[in-house]
């Protein structure tokens, strides 16, 4: 079991991160901001469970191995670049809201999906557990495993209230703005450049 002075270092390290600006807060408010703050913490959830994928992936030696074989690394780092500039594309290109509204059930699913796959196929939140969470994992407490899961719950749960206040802001600050054609063409547009420069992130950055 991990002692509780190293878990309060490791949640100290993880308020740390959440508050710096970073593609998974900017995809969470750009979503509540466009979309509503339903839309938002449904992709924060889809975003959790990624994390959580990520950390098992990365207790489990995925990280290493991606780390040994730059073209695996690479390979998901375009396809993960593809998918977000095929999100931004269906943004841009997406129908009025009022001639979606026989979807609005699917918006839910669709919310999950878009934020674990963003998250999922961004191989630098992969790199970034692999060489954040090994410093508070230690053969003394225990099998390394166990570790690793109880950290990947703490680093979901920080994660998702932090996503969850994020929506919740960006949703507030839409809604004291006018509704309009011309500010639903914005909010289109700026969810979709968001998009464009996750990708372009993802390449060159």
């Amino acid at each position: 079991m991990l002692p509780l002075s190293l878990l309060s270092l490791y949640l100290a390290a993880l308020v740390a991160v959440y508050v710096l600006p970073g593609p998974d807060m900017a995809l969470v408010m750009a979503t509540s901001a466009s979309r509503g703050a339903g839309a938002g913490l449904m992709t924060a959830l889809g975003i959790a469970a990624s994390r959580f994928l990520h950390v098992m992936m990365s207790g489990l030696g995925l990280a290493a191995l991606m780390a040994t074989h730059p073209l695996l690394f690479n390979a998901v780092r375009w396809i993960g670049a593809g998918y977000l500039l095929w999100l931004a594309w269906k943004v841009v290109s997406a129908k009025p809201a009022a001639e979606n509204a026989p979807q609005v059930a699917e918006s839910g699913r669709a919310a999950i999906a878009r934020g674990f796959l963003t998250n999922l196929l961004n191989p630098k939140a992969l790199m970034f557990c692999a060489l954040f969470l090994p410093q508070f994992v230690s053969p003394a407490y225990g099998a390394a495993l166990p570790q690793f899961a109880l950290l990947a719950a703490i680093l979901v749960a920080v994660g998702l209230c932090f996503d969850t206040a994020y929506a919740f802001a960006a949703s507030g600050i839409a809604r004291r703005l006018k509704t309009s054609r011309s500010t639903a063409k914005l909010q289109k547009g700026l969810l979709g450049g968001m998009f464009v420069a996750m990708a372009g992130r993802l390449i060159f950055g």
